[in-house]
């Protein structure tokens, strides 16, 4: 086959970074599972350490799983050619993609940037961790680029951290912006792009360094996976890997070929869940007992106009606010039949929860929606259910608020 990463996003799924010579001449890379791996004699180590050492990488294999396998290595291939990267690094989770991304780049003393919008867990690690080991961090409104490039501080700034959509919110930054302030200043800049997956963006065409996914959603896409990846350059990568190795935060083998799985079919996924989830929105923004719709596929979007600049598809999530209160969106969530209650999202079934409750309980309600988050928000993490169902499901739930 002519180079399978040129082709569209759903070969690409398919077929990048596959070896079609595997072992037993299987269609799925093999599941490689041994952690340490031999040496035919002490001449084939000693080239073998040679050229990891001197020669820029081991020559597609490994003397120990905490490093990587024929399994994990496969699976990073094919997600660097998904985002249109020169490589990529899987970790055992999203977090640990993030955590690991910055531990290896920062040292004492310097500085990165935030946007106030994003993973709470994410935002936390910055704002505890990473400032106990003095790095300082600073946090800037998402769509303030004039903020952004106030908070810099030459020589010292590293890093310009962002996701987009952010949750629940779903707002979006732009990448062009992103990009230009991280240029114009020599910073590096990362997205995390686990709401828009590669089929409905591509943030490293606009100029942004790495490419970050929590691949427990949407990549694996059927909820029994926990795994996060980093995408970008080839040496910044190899010295993620580097870190990786030190830190531990490996993705097993057994992970790696569920992911591989559930990458074959990402592109078909994906494009129902758009489907799905713009008409869910379109159902609940004509509802009378919908306050306001939170999806970037919808005019009322305020970064819809980004969304038609950047996107391909608007994403499988739907944030949206109830007329009434904290008990008013919990009745409407127990009257549902279709969706599970649960955190996460990204996989064949619908999950519903109130961030509120799932993610900043124990905040007092003033405080909550001092960053967005009203009691009587919802977020719909849409599925790949029937559309029809779906939006039966939901009308007959808002008929016993």
């Amino acid at each position: 086959m002519t180079d399978p990463d040129s082709k569209g996003p759903s070969t690409r799924a398919i077929h990048a970074g596959v070896n079609r010579q595997n072992a037993h001449h299987s269609i799925p890379t093999p599941i490689v599972r041994s952690a340490p791996f031999t040496f035919a004699d002490s001449a084939d180590l000693d080239a073998f350490m040679f050229k990891k050492v001197w020669g820029g990488g081991a020559g597609g294999r490994e003397e120990y799983g905490r490093e990587g396998s024929e399994t994990v290595n496969a699976v990073e291939q094919r997600l660097a050619a998904l985002e249109g990267g020169q490589a990529a690094a899987l970790f055992a989770s999203g977090m640990s993609a993030f955590t690991t991304l910055l531990l290896a780049h920062i040292k004492t003393g310097e500085h990165i940037i935030l946007t106030d919008d994003g993973y709470k867990h994410s935002r936390e690690f910055c704002l505890s961790l990473l400032k106990r080991l003095g790095v300082e961090v600073s946090v800037v409104p998402t769509h303030d680029y004039a903020a952004l490039e106030a908070a810099i501080r030459p020589g010292v700034t590293r890093f310009i951290l962002s996701e987009s959509p952010t949750n629940p919110l779903l707002r979006l930054v732009d990448f062009e912006c992103i990009a230009a302030v991280g240029r114009k200043f020599g910073i590096e800049t990362a997205i995390d792009s686990t709401f828009g997956t590669p089929v409905n963006q591509l943030p490293l065409a606009y100029g942004i360094d790495y490419v970050l996914h929590s691949a427990t959603k949407y990549l694996g896409g059927h909820h029994d996976l926990v795994a996060g990846v980093v995408i970008g350059p080839r040496d910044k990568i190899a010295a993620l890997r580097d870190a990786r190795t030190i830190l531990g935060g490996i993705l097993s083998p057994d992970s790696a070929y569920l992911l591989e799985r559930g990458l074959r079919t990402l592109a078909l996924r994906v494009a129902r869940h758009n489907d799905n989830a713009l008409g869910i929105a379109r159902y609940l923004e004509a509802h009378p007992k919908i306050e306001r719709v939170w999806y970037p596929g919808l005019e009322s979007h305020p970064d819809h106009a980004l969304a038609l600049k950047q996107m391909a598809g608007y994403g499988g999530v739907v944030s949206f606010e109830v007329k009434g209160d904290l008990q008013a969106a919990n009745r409407l969530i127990d009257a549902l039949e279709i969706p599970y209650i649960a955190v996460s999202l990204g996989g064949v079934e619908s999950l519903i929860g109130s961030p509120a409750i799932m993610a900043y309980y124990e905040l007092e309600p003033e405080a909550r929606e001092a960053i967005g988050i009203k009691d009587n928000l919802l977020r719909f993490a849409v599925g790949t259910e029937d559309l029809d169902d779906l939006i039966a499901d939901l009308d007959q739930a808002l008929a016993q608020m």
